[in-house]
C-alpha cells in the first residue's frame, strides 16, 4: 500500500518545525535572543538555514512560536489541574498554584516573561497570553464569582495575571517558592467572595 504523500509531507513539515523550535528554545534559553544567530539554530536543530526561513520568515516570528508552544503549555497545565467539576473556588485556588508551577520549567519565565516583552513588545505578548493562560484565570474567576460587577473583570484579570507574573520572576530569582506561593494564594483568597453557608 502506497503512503499518502501529503501525510508524509505534513508530518516532515512538523517534524522540521519541531526540531527548529526546540533547538531554538534551548538556544534562546542558554544564551538569549540577541546572542542567539539563526545558522546556530539551524546547525543544532541539523537542518539548513534554508529550510529555516522556508518555516519561520526570521529569527523574531520563530521566537514568536518558540513563546507561543510555551504559553499553551502552560495554560494546559492550569487546565489538566482544574477539571470542570471542581469547586469554582478550588479550581481558581488550584489553578493558581500550577501556574506558578508550569512557570518553574527551566527558562520559560526567562522566555516568557523577561525577554517576550522586550523582543516582541508587551502588546503582542499580552495578545498571547489573553489567549492562553490569562483566559483560564478570567474564567476562574468569572466561575468564583468574583468582580460582581463592583469592578470589571477584565481588569481584575490582568492586575491578578501581573501578580502571579511577579510571583514567577521572584520564584525563578530565587526567593523561597513556598512563601510566594503561599502569599499569592492568601491574596488571592483575600479577593474572592466569602464562601456560601
Amino acid at each position: 500500500m502506497a503512503k499518502n504523500p501529503a501525510r508524509t509531507n505534513r508530518e516532515r513539515t512538523e517534524t522540521t518545525r519541531l526540531a527548529l523550535t526546540e533547538a531554538a528554545r534551548t538556544l534562546f534559553v542558554g544564551k538569549g535572543y540577541g546572542d542567539t544567530s539563526t545558522p546556530e539554530i539551524a546547525m543544532t536543530a541539523g537542518i539548513t538555514r534554508g529550510a529555516l526561513y522556508h518555516h519561520f520568515n526570521d529569527k523574531r516570528d520563530l521566537f514568536r512560536q518558540v513563546l507561543l508552544r510555551e504559553a499553551q503549555a502552560v495554560a494546559a497545565d492550569i487546565d489538566a489541574a482544574t477539571p470542570d467539576d471542581l469547586d469554582p473556588r478550588e479550581a481558581l485556588l488550584v489553578g493558581s498554584e500550577a501556574y506558578l508551577k508550569a512557570m518553574t520549567v527551566p527558562g520559560r519565565t526567562r522566555l516568557l516573561l523577561i525577554d517576550g516583552p522586550a523582543v516582541l513588545g508587551l502588546t503582542e505578548m499580552m495578545s498571547m497570553d489573553d489567549a492562553t493562560s490569562a483566559s483560564s484565570l478570567r474564567q476562574g474567576l468569572a466561575r468564583a464569582g468574583m468582580g460582581r460587577g463592583e469592578v470589571s473583570l477584565d481588569a481584575l484579570a490582568r492586575l491578578l495575571s501581573a501578580a502571579f507574573d511577579r510571583a514567577a520572576l521572584e520564584i525563578d530569582a530565587g526567593a523561597d517558592a513556598a512563601k510566594v506561593r503561599a502569599a499569592m494564594l492568601w491574596l488571592l483568597e483575600q479577593a474572592l467572595p466569602p464562601k456560601k453557608s
